[in-house]
């Protein structure tokens, strides 16, 4: 499709240097935003990471806390077990001792001779109940003790489950705020994209607005010259007269045909006929550009070959740049991509006959040569043939390399 003239360019290119203006202090802005928020998760996830070990030594606390409430526990119940079995053995022996009068056991000592039988009964029974006693006394203090711990130990406890409850809760309410700036990021990114993609459409109309001034400025100075020229007419005796004709640009032949003329006698005849389109010289013609140039056209309606580098028997696309770059003394590989890496990048607007037009990602869906005037020649696809036609911006294209 060929790109709108330079009348129509002119309003466009004024639209779109402000609009890419405003999109870049957005996009930088945006950027900057972004950058924030990253940072701002990245400090979260830090503060994240500072409080997870804050949870676990809390956690670990904790764990130390039971064990030791544990262990005290067991060693009050034993001690409770042994006092009880104590005191009842005591207790037994006590009351067995007095049914049987002391007669089968060494304390029956106590109730022998001379001795009056109830002081004896009474002294056993003080010694009896004094073991018990104290034993008792013991196991109460021993449990006294164990409470009290078990009291501290449990206050260690509150105090372990509370700061680990509060290390889990700081943990969730981090998370929950880095989960918000990844949902504000991801907003944020999706604008930069959506900015890039204008940023990218204005630099693109903005480079096919200076190309479409490029060509309408080349037209521009080819209808000047053609309104310059002189006309190269000679009279005949019969009074018609024939117009040198003939001019080449880029390739391609321009000429007009003869005009017919009226009067008699025997002198010049009247009339005149058309003028000669003289267009601009074509650059240099030992330019590597224009040979490139030269080169291709030679092979115009030669048919496309898939894989094809044959002059005069078929071309693919990369293989008829390769082949006429070749012949202007630069060999270039047989593959889009490929030649597309070895270009050197320049803007539309500069584009020169003999550069390339790429399209496709990287270049490595198709390639044509810019033979100027607005016009590229390609080997397009299976059942075409090699042929000129306009510069296309759209099918993919992403940008214009110019061998060097």
């Amino acid at each position: 499709m060929l790109l709108p003239l330079a009348i129509v360019t002119a309003g466009t290119w004024v639209l779109v240097a402000p609009t890419a203006s405003s999109g870049a202090d957005q996009l930088a802005s945006a950027k900057a935003q972004a950058a924030q928020i990253e940072a701002q998760i990245q400090s979260e996830g830090q503060h994240i990471d500072a409080l997870s070990q804050q949870y676990d030594a809390a956690n670990y606390e904790l764990q130390e806390v039971d064990g030791r409430i544990t262990t005290a526990q067991a060693q009050l119940t034993r001690d409770q077990a042994q006092v009880t079995q104590d005191e009842l053995q005591l207790r037994q022996q006590a009351v067995r001792d007095y049914m049987i009068n002391g007669t089968s056991d060494t304390m029956s000592q106590l109730f022998s001779g001379n001795q009056d039988a109830s002081e004896v009964r009474n002294e056993y029974d003080q010694i009896a109940t004094g073991n018990v006693d104290t034993t008792v006394s013991t196991l109460h203090t021993a449990q006294t003790q164990l409470q009290s711990e078990q009291a501290s130990l449990r206050g260690e406890q509150s105090q372990a489950q509370a700061a680990r409850a509060s290390a889990a809760t700081s943990q969730q309410q981090a998370q929950s705020a880095i989960a918000a700036q990844k949902v504000t990021l991801s907003s944020v990114n999706a604008s930069i994209n959506a900015l890039i993609v204008q940023q990218q459409q204005a630099e693109a109309a903005a480079a096919e607005a200076a190309f479409n001034q490029k060509v309408a400025s080349e037209r521009a100075a080819a209808a000047q010259a053609a309104a310059r020229a002189p006309a190269a007419v000679s009279g005949t005796a019969s009074g018609q007269h024939d117009v040198s004709t003939g001019t080449t640009v880029g390739g391609v032949h321009i000429s007009t045909g003869p005009a017919g003329g009226g009067g008699g006698g025997s002198g010049s005849g009247g009339g005149s006929g058309p003028q000669p389109i003289v267009l601009p010289p074509p650059p240099p013609a030992n330019s590597a550009g224009q040979a490139a140039v030269n080169a291709a056209e030679t092979q115009l309606g030669v048919p496309y070959v898939w894989g094809g580098e044959t002059p005069g028997v078929g071309f693919d696309c990369s293989g008829l740049v390769a082949w006429a770059w070749g012949q202007a003394g630069h060999p270039l590989p047989h593959y889009s991509g490929a030649q597309y890496e070895e270009t050197t990048p320049v803007p539309l607007a500069d584009i020169e006959p003999g550069d390339l037009l790429f399209y496709g990602p990287g270049g490595d869906t198709h390639v044509a040569m810019y033979i100027g005037g607005g016009e590229m020649i390609e080997a397009p696809y299976t059942g075409a043939w090699v042929h000129n036609t306009p510069v296309r911006t759209d099918d993919g294209f992403v940008g214009v390399g110019r061998v060097e």
